[in-house]
């Protein structure tokens, strides 16, 4: 999944919330997977693939959430996302101030056609059904599912296979954590659909659904700061659900930023990033489906 909810109180959650799909690092959804040289992503050299020459315009949804964003302004530099995508565009050559920030609706951002930005990046899973009208980069986040019920339920000291089966739950629709309801947990139960996680976790305060299953960050940021009397109750093991930022389809950018994310990689600040923004976020058992 992947969006979260900014609100105190239950009301404000009606805010729109949007949420992602799965599939293997190494699938070849993933695409772009044109190896690049350091000369050939030069800032210079890059100019002709860039959506607005001399900046390089980066969307995301709007509002934006913690621990991915901070205070609803991705461009303060501030949470997993937007420390992300600036360490990125450094890779490219680009200043803070060269970095453009635009609106883009999750539910539009991998639909086909051209984009009025260079990348998106948004909690966006690769899944091959997405692959087919976008281009995604390489993994800048593997992802795994977790349960959020409200503290007190059934689920939350009942949850071996069998008795997962048994609940009633809710989720965003086109999401990895309905995928995986519907494929994994294999519930008796038919899953509610709803618009937007944010219609999803007003259910689950309202008694209306046992649980929603969303991505392991957001679920706990959801139990322990958004939803009153809600807790994190476990997470899934990995099926290889990655994050990748967004391109238009077959946008040749997408090698030099492939370029940068593996130097990322390599040189510690992907693995920083997630200490210092995702860590208090991930340390929960994981139980089987």
């Amino acid at each position: 999944m992947r969006r979260i909810i900014l609100a105190a109180a239950v009301t404000v959650i009606g805010a729109g919330l949007a949420a992602c799909g799965s599939t293997s690092s190494s699938s070849p959804a993933a695409a772009g997977s044109g190896k690049a040289s350091t000369a050939s992503c030069s800032n210079a050299s890059i100019q002709k693939d860039l959506y607005t020459k001399g900046v390089l315009t980066v969307a995301t949804d709007n509002p934006v959430y913690t621990p991915w964003f901070v205070s609803n302004k991705p461009s303060n530099g501030k949470g997993y996302e937007s420390a992300v995508a600036y360490a990125v565009a450094h890779q490219l050559g680009f200043k803070p101030s060269q970095v453009v920030w635009v609106t883009e609706p999750f539910s539009s951002s991998y639909a086909p056609g051209p984009k009025k930005f260079d990348f998106d990046i948004n909690e966006v899973s690769v899944t091959p059904q997405r692959a087919q009208a976008v281009t995604f980069s390489n993994s800048y986040y593997d992802v795994q599912q977790a349960i959020v019920a409200l503290k007190g339920s059934k689920i939350v000291t009942h949850h071996t296979a069998a008795d997962l089966k048994t609940y009633l739950y809710g989720d965003q629709v086109g999401t990895t954590g309905l995928t995986y309801i519907t494929n994994d947990i294999q519930p008796t139960q038919q899953p509610r659909v709803f618009d937007t996680l944010a219609e999803a976790a007003a259910a689950l305060q309202a008694h209306r659904i046992d649980a929603l299953v969303t991505d392991t960050p957001t679920a706990q940021y959801m139990a322990s700061a958004q939803l009153k009397g809600a807790t994190l109750v476990a997470q899934f093991p990995t099926v290889g659900e990655h994050y990748g930022l967004l391109f238009h389809l077959g946008n040749p950018l997408v090698n030099c930023v492939n370029h940068a994310i593996a130097a990322l990689k390599s040189n510690g600040t992907l693995a920083a990033l997630q200490k210092k923004y995702l860590q208090i976020y991930l340390t929960f058992p994981t139980i089987q489906p």
